[in-house]
């Protein structure tokens, strides 16, 4: 069977699939004051960072219609896989449920099934090669939702950003009971609960710090890591997400590890220097 693997633009995908024909990437808009872009190929970070920097308001962004996803399903694939940001963050989810939809009102020619990634980043990207992993094994569509589905509710995401104010601005901290306070450059830990929130585990002080204890968790929460590839997103540093890799590595030996940059949507939630880890 033939099958398609759509993603909303908050998905890390690897260079090399982003120009895969199983795969399409439905872009986010993002704004910065008067500026207006698309989240696709075209996003440029270092402008995108510079205008943040220099822009008093809070970045903003603007899900897909349900009709772009709709026209993502007109194609020759007879299996059709959609990977969204988490519902409790972003219309995506309920656009390509709303998009899927409108497209069954009048096709019935192939099977469509949305995931809620109740994550983000790389934590989609996880799911969306999981789907291509077991498509290429030949599997039932039923036996590939139901695997996909366990898939998400064992994976973990977790955090560490310079900066929440993104976050905080947008309404996305709701479930934090407490934030610390930046001027004592105090960096809490974050993550992501069943239902795709965000909590918070821990903090420390400084990056550095941060980072360490994020590694040290990720490391004792994962289960048979042997079995499971670390994937880490960075915005804008490289040097910490290989400084994180490493520091993992040393304490649980995983099957592969992935370092991958963020693109628009992810880069406007974690700014300049953010890391995030879905395993």
């Amino acid at each position: 069977m033939s099958y398609k693997i759509v993603v909303d633009s908050c998905c890390e995908l690897p260079d090399e699939l982003k120009k895969d024909p199983r795969f399409e990437i439905v872009p986010l808009g993002i704004e910065v004051g008067d500026w207006r872009i698309q989240d696709d190929e075209t996003f440029n970070q270092a402008e995108f960072l510079r205008r943040v920097a220099e822009c008093p308001e809070c970045p903003r962004s603007s899900c897909p219609s349900p009709d772009r996803f709709k026209q993502s399903f007109d194609c020759d694939a007879e299996h059709i896989y959609v990977v969204t940001l988490s519902a409790n963050l972003s219309g995506s989810h309920n656009s390509a449920v709303l998009g899927k939809n409108l497209y069954e009102e009048k096709h019935h020619d192939k099977k469509i099934h949305v995931v809620d990634s109740k994550s983000a980043s790389g934590g989609e990207a996880q799911i969306a090669l999981k789907a291509m992993e077991l498509e290429e094994k030949g599997l039932a569509f039923e036996e590939i939702v139901q695997q996909l589905e366990a898939f998400r509710d064992e994976m973990n995401t977790y955090f560490v950003l310079n900066n929440l104010e993104t976050l905080r601005k947008n309404g996305r901290l709701t479930g934090v009971k407490a934030l610390v306070a930046s001027t004592l450059n105090i960096k809490p830990v974050m993550g992501a609960t069943e239902e795709g929130t965000i909590i918070q585990l821990g903090q420390a002080i400084g990056l550095k710090k941060a980072l360490q204890k994020m590694a040290d968790i990720v490391a004792r929460e994962t289960a048979n890591p042997q079995k499971k590839c670390l994937m880490i997103t960075h915005c804008n540093n490289l040097a910490k997400a290989e400084s994180v890799r490493d520091m993992i590595l040393a304490k649980a030996k995983f099957a592969e590890a992935r370092i991958l940059d963020t693109a628009g949507i992810s880069s406007m939630y974690a700014n300049d220097g953010g890391i995030i880890i879905a395993v």
